[in-house]
């Protein structure tokens, strides 16, 4: 991604992943909620994404351990690994994220039976 040098838009916005197990999906970054499963949602060219927060909850009363993870397009870097929750219980991530074009993030559950939804505010730099 080249140094933005014209005019671009930075606009604060959501996304979910609603009812994730253990298959891996990543955040969208268009404004619509992530199809749960599908890993391959990229930031688009052009933008800078910066994650404010991500506040994660357990649906389906099991405790279990998920996974927060960037992946570059390359490699797997993990933010979270085996991560514990509660049943019913809630985990905020406020650390800052920074994501650019091709990159995605991805969370899902160490095992079948725990559900999380996933609820993430960022800031999208667009400079197409």
């Amino acid at each position: 991604m080249a140094i933005p040098s014209g005019s671009g838009t930075e606009v604060l916005k959501r996304t979910t992943i609603h009812a994730q197990s253990n298959t891996l999906s990543s955040f969208r970054w268009d404004g619509t909620m992530a199809t749960t499963g599908t890993s391959t949602y990229t930031v688009p060219a052009h933008h800078i994404i910066t994650v404010i927060s991500i506040v994660f909850n357990e649906q389906a009363n099991t405790a279990g351990q998920f996974r927060l993870i960037a992946n570059d397009g390359s490699n797997d870097i993990y933010f979270l690994y085996k991560e514990p929750i509660t049943s019913a219980g809630t985990f905020v991530w406020n650390d800052r994220i920074v994501l650019t074009a091709g990159d995605k993030l991805q969370f899902n559950m160490e095992a079948s039976g725990p559900v999380m939804d996933a609820y993430c505010s960022y800031i999208d730099q667009d400079w197409s």
